[in-house]
């Protein structure tokens, strides 16, 4: 499937401007598992970059996604990372999984990442009252996926600890363990679709389930702030699916190193969303990309310097 992702990502570009030149910058980007859309998307990044800016050469990296693509950047180990925003309100402020202040900041706000709750029929399970007893995937350790799983969880009064089996699965992983009855659901917090969950849905034999969860909004704003909004994963988003799912919504950020330099960050940004139609070729996702609405509150740690020049230059201004 890596090969595959890569492949698609390689094919959607043709060569483009500077190539001949050299690269003399090299950029790290971390992305998540291939199952996701962070990794499709990270390689589409990391294929404009290099299109378009002349000295640059940027890769994509498989990682556990959200918690150690903040430890990366903030170690220098990535230059740009993925993240969903409750993940960096927590690493900018040093909490939950951040045992210090992590050095980020913001250059966009992609899209929603869509809470899915999944299992199939036969499993027992229709409500997340349901979960208890059962054993469930909760996501990769070090991810946000896990993050918000939990916090998931303990807003529906289910103890993650005590009232579940828990495993700590990728997406792909966990589709895996469904298909071969190993656990009973899993969660995902990722965009829609998600290649992983569609292979789930049009596996002969199986009919999915998605679970309604926007309940447990109200505990998680009282406990970790306005981070959390309804959503709506649209009935036919997926194979089988034959209803709208109620759901958690949480906004993905493209974040760098507080320190990286405020001109190429400037370029960076500015690529990012001049050339958002080589993006959204390679996943649909990226029509979310929208500069207007930069500053409507989908990043809670403040943008670089670079990326508010870019704003700036283009008649934002923050609100």
């Amino acid at each position: 499937m890596r090969k595959a992702l890569l492949l698609a990502v390689i094919l959607a570009f043709a060569a483009g401007p500077g190539q001949a030149q050299q690269k003399s910058v090299k950029l790290s980007i971390a992305t998540g598992g291939t199952g996701g859309v962070y990794y499709p998307l990270g390689g589409g990044i990391a294929a404009v970059l290099s299109k378009y800016l002349p000295t640059v050469d940027a890769t994509a990296e498989v990682t556990s996604a959200s918690v150690d693509n903040l430890r990366l950047v903030g170690a220098g180990k990535a230059d740009i990372a993925w993240s969903l925003a409750d993940t960096a309100w927590d690493g900018y402020n040093g909490l939950g999984k951040f045992k210090e202040k992590t050095p980020i900041r913001s250059i966009a706000v992609v899209y929603a990442n869509k809470s899915q709750w999944v299992t199939v029929e036969g499993t027992g399970i229709n409500k997340m009252a349901d979960l208890k007893g059962k054993r469930i995937a909760t996501g990769a350790p070090g991810s946000g996926t896990e993050v918000i799983a939990l916090r998931i969880l303990e807003a529906s009064g289910i103890d993650p600890d005590k009232d579940v089996k828990r495993e700590k699965l990728s997406v792909a992983e966990s589709v895996n363990a469904l298909k071969d009855r190993k656990i009973d659901a899993f969660f995902w917090s990722g965009g829609i679709p998600t290649a992983a969950v569609t292979d789930l849905a049009a596996t002969p034999g199986l009919k999915i389930k998605l679970l309604d969860h926007i309940d447990a909004i109200p505990n998680m704003v009282k406990k970790y702030g306005p981070l959390y909004v309804k959503g709506v994963i649209p009935a036919k988003s997926y194979p089988n699916q034959d209803k709208d799912v109620a759901v958690v919504d949480v906004w993905n950020v493209v974040v760098v190193n507080e320190k990286m330099d405020a001109k190429l960050a400037y370029d960076i940004t500015k690529t990012l969303f001049e050339q958002k139609l080589d993006l959204v070729r390679v996943h649909a996702e990226a029509i979310n990309l929208n500069l207007a609405a930069q500053y409507d509150g989908g990043s809670p740690i403040p943008f670089h310097p670079g990326a508010v020049k870019y704003f700036t230059e283009k008649g934002l201004k923050a609100k």
